[in-house]
C-alpha cells in the first residue's frame, strides 16, 4: 500500500466546512452558539485585562481581532479564541518590565515564532510536553491569578503593585488597613451567585449575570466601591487603526524570553483546547494550521494593541455545548463583541471592579486542576511529582519562562533514566510488565533464555539486548565483554528487541566491535530491525569480513558462528 500524502501545513477548518457545503439551518446554529459565547467572553475579556494590567478595552479588542482570526484561519471546527487566564502573569510582568510598547512588540515576535513553528510542522511535537508539567504551570498560573485579585477583592487602595508573587502579598498586607467590606462583600456575593447559577444550569451566562447584577447594585445603591469608569473612565466606542510597533533590535532581543514564553503558552493552550474540542464532538484539529492561525492572530492583535490571545478551553467548550456546527459560530462571537464596542460600550463603565474580580477568582479555581493535581501527588511515580511540583514552585515564586525550560529539562531526564532502566542487556533477561504476574513472567523469560543458548557449540556466547538503544543507555555496553569469562571466538549479540539506535547507540556498539576486534572475537549482530540498520549503514558501521559481521536473525547468527569457528581468527 502507498503512503498516504502528508496533509497540508496550512489547511484552514472553515475552507473545509465550504468544500463540504454551508447552509441556512448552519447559519442560524453557529449564531446562536456565537451570541452564547459573546455574553461568556463579554465581562471575561475586560476582567482578563484589568487583572493582567492593561486596560479593560484591550481585552475586548483582542477577542475580536484575534478571535475573529483564529476561527476563521484555525484548525480547528470550534475553538473559540482570545485573551485568557493563563496570560495573566506573563503579560503583567512584561508590562511592568517593558511597558505596554513593550507588551505589544513581544506579542508581534511571538505571533512570527508561532507562524514559524506552524511551518515547520512543530505542533506534532507539542503533544510530547508531560502533563505534569502542563498541571504544575497551569495551577502556578492559577495561585497567580487569585494573588493578583486580593487588590480589588478587598477593596485596597494600592498605586502601584509588584509582578512578584511574594513582592506582590508584602504590598497589599501593609495596605490591608485599607479594607473595604462593600467589596469584599460584592465580591463574594457574584462568586455564590457564579455557582449557584452553575448548579442549576450549565447554559446560564454566569458570569455576565453576576456582573450585571453587581452593577445595578452598586448604580442603585451608591455602594462604594472602583467601578471600570472611576478607575479606566470608560470604554472607547471605536477601534483603534492599526499601528506597526518599533522594531528596535535590541529591544527585541530584551524582548526575546517574554516572546518566547508567550509563544509557547500560546501554542500549549491553544492546542489543548483543540484536543478537549475533539473529545466533546468528535472531530480531529490540524495541530501545524492551528499554529499558524494563532500567530496570525497574535500578530493582528498587536497590530491593533490587543493582547496575546490562544484557544479558550471553556469558552470553546460552551461553543459546543450551545450548538456550533462551524467555525463561522466563533467569528460571529468577535462580530457580537464588536457590536457592543460600537454600541454598548458606555454600560462598561458602571462595571464594579470587585465584581469582575469575582469572575477571576472562579476562573483560578477552575484553573487549578486541583483534583488532579493531588491524584498525581498521591499516585504518579516520583519523577513525575517531582516535575510537577518544581514547575508550580518555579512558576508562583520565581519567573513562568524559567518554570518552563527547568521543567521541560528536569521532564526530559526523567525519561531518559527511565528508559534507560528499561533496556536490558545479558544472557538472562526478566522483561516484566506491571500487569503480568512477574513470577510466571520471570519463568518464561528464564527459559527462554536458557532455550537460545542449547546447541551453541562451545566458543560462542550470545547476548540479547531489549529496549531503544539510546544516548542513555549506551554505557550499558562499556563492561560488556568483561562478564564473558573465557573469552569466546565468536560472540552473538542479539538486536531484535531494539526499536530505536541513535548516535550514540551506534557509537556504543562501535566501540563493542573495535574491542571484539582487538581481543580476537568476532562480532555477530542479529535480528536487526528496519530503524536501527538503517541508521548504523548511514553513519558507516559496516560488516567487516572477519571481525563483524549481520545476521537477519537468531538462526542464521548461529549457523554463521559454527561456520566461523572453522575459519582462522582474525589478526588481533
Amino acid at each position: 500500500m502507498p503512503p498516504l500524502p502528508e496533509p497540508p501545513v496550512f489547511l484552514p477548518k472553515l475552507l473545509t466546512v465550504w468544500r463540504e457545503g454551508y447552509g441556512l439551518r448552519d447559519l442560524r446554529a453557529d449564531a446562536v452558539a456565537g451570541l452564547t459565547v459573546a455574553i461568556v467572553a463579554l465581562p471575561l475579556a475586560m476582567a482578563l485585562a484589568i487583572a493582567s494590567g492593561a486596560k479593560p478595552e484591550t481585552g475586548l479588542l483582542t477577542a475580536i481581532v484575534a478571535g475573529f482570526l483564529i476561527s476563521a484561519l484555525g484548525g480547528s471546527r470550534f475553538q473559540i479564541g482570545g485573551p485568557t487566564g493563563a496570560f495573566i502573569p506573563v503579560v503583567y510582568a512584561v508590562i511592568a518590565r517593558h511597558g505596554f510598547d513593550g507588551l505589544v512588540l513581544a506579542t508581534l515576535m511571538a505571533g512570527v515564532m508561532l507562524v514559524a513553528a506552524g511551518l515547520l510542522r512543530i505542533g506534532t511535537l507539542m503533544k510530547y510536553v508531560p502533563q505534569p508539567l502542563v498541571t504544575g504551570f497551569t495551577s502556578g498560573i492559577a495561585v497567580i491569578i487569585l494573588a493578583s485579585q486580593f487588590k480589588d477583592l478587598l477593596g485596597l487602595q494600592v498605586a502601584d503593585v509588584p509582578a512578584d508573587f511574594l513582592p506582590k502579598l508584602e504590598v497589599l498586607w501593609q495596605h490591608l488597613g485599607e479594607f473595604n467590606p462593600w467589596a469584599f462583600g460584592l465580591a463574594l456575593g457574584c462568586v455564590a451567585l457564579i455557582i449557584g447559577l452553575r448548579r442549576l444550569s450549565q447554559t446560564a451566562p454566569g458570569f455576565l449575570i453576576a456582573v450585571v447584577a453587581a452593577s445595578v447594585l452598586v448604580a442603585a445603591a451608591g455602594i462604594p466601591v472602583d467601578t471600570i469608569g472611576s478607575r479606566f473612565g470608560g470604554i472607547p466606542t471605536s477601534l483603534p487603526a492599526p499601528q506597526l510597533p518599533s522594531l528596535d533590535w535590541a529591544r527585541m532581543v530584551e524582548l526575546l524570553p517574554a516572546a518566547f514564553t508567550i509563544a509557547f503558552l500560546a501554542g500549549i493552550e491553544s492546542l489543548l483546547s483543540a484536543v478537549v474540542a475533539d473529545g466533546m464532538s468528535g472531530g480531529r484539529h490540524r495541530s501545524n494550521t492551528e499554529l499558524v492561525a494563532q500567530g496570525l492572530a497574535n500578530s493582528a492583535s498587536a497590530l491593533f494593541g490587543g493582547l496575546p490571545a490562544t484557544g479558550a478551553i471553556a469558552r470553546t467548550a460552551t461553543n459546543i455545548r450551545a450548538g456550533a456546527r462551524t467555525p463561522v459560530a466563533g467569528m460571529l462571537h468577535a462580530l457580537f463583541l464588536l457590536l457592543f464596542v460600537l454600541a454598548g460600550a458606555r454600560l462598561a463603565a458602571w462595571v464594579p471592579l470587585p465584581a469582575l474580580a469575582g469572575v477571576l477568582v472562579v476562573v483560578a479555581w477552575n484553573m487549578s486542576e486541583h483534583g488532579h493535581f493531588r491524584h498525581v501527588l498521591r499516585s504518579a511515580p516520583r519523577g513525575d511529582r517531582a516535575v510537577l511540583l518544581l514547575t508550580f514552585l518555579l512558576t508562583v515564586f520565581v519567573d513562568l519562562s524559567l518554570a518552563i525550560q527547568v521543567g521541560m529539562v528536569v521532564a526530559a531526564f526523567v525519561f531518559m533514566y527511565r528508559m534507560s532502566e528499561a533496556v536490558q542487556v545479558g544472557a538472562g533477561l526478566t522483561l516484566v510488565d506491571e500487569d503480568e504476574d512477574i513470577d510466571a513472567e520471570a519463568a518464561r523469560r528464564a527459559s527462554e533464555d536458557a532455550r537460545q543458548r542449547i546447541g551453541l557449540p562451545p566458543g560462542v556466547e550470545v547476548f540479547r539486548i531489549a529496549g531503544p538503544l539510546f544516548f542513555g543507555a549506551a554505557n550499558r555496553l562499556d563492561n560488556l565483554l568483561d562478564r564473558l569469562v573465557p573469552k569466546p571466538k565468536v560472540f552473538i549479540l542479539r538486536m531484535r528487541m531494539v526499536p530505536i539506535v541513535d548516535a550514540s547507540g551506534v557509537h556504543a556498539l562501535a566501540n563493542l566491535a573495535e574491542r571484539c576486534r582487538r581481543q580476537g572475537i568476532v562480532l555477530i549482530l542479529s535480528g536487526l530491525q528496519e530503524q536501527p540498520h538503517e541508521v548504523l549503514r548511514r553513519m558507516g558501521l559496516q560488516p567487516c569480513e572477519g571481525a563483524l559481521y549481520l545476521a537477519a536473525d537468531f538462526d542464521e547468527a548461529r549457523r554463521l558462528a559454527e561456520r566461523l569457528l572453522t575459519m582462522p581468527a582474525p589478526d588481533a
